[in-house]
């Protein structure tokens, strides 16, 4: 995971994106909460790979592992 998610302040304001490419992992995150099947983002996406999508959630799961959760009131 760690060498297909790149964090560059010059790339999407810093947002991470897979190497090489400007696809934003919250794009990827948005189209699985969407329903998306893995075939069907690489489709949308054909210079991804299996890997980068599952790099894609790993990121996230890992973020979200390490982030303080607040409740909302």
């Amino acid at each position: 995971m760690d060498d297909r998610i790149v964090v560059d302040s010059k790339i999407c304001s810093g947002k991470p994106t897979i190497r090489g490419t400007r696809i934003m992992v919250k794009n990827i995150l948005g189209m699985v909460a969407g329903g998306y099947t893995m075939a069907r983002i690489i489709d949308t996406y054909p210079e991804l790979t299996n890997d980068d999508v599952t790099a894609a959630l790993e990121y996230a799961s890992q973020v979200i592992d390490e982030e303080k959760v607040i409740p909302r009131a």
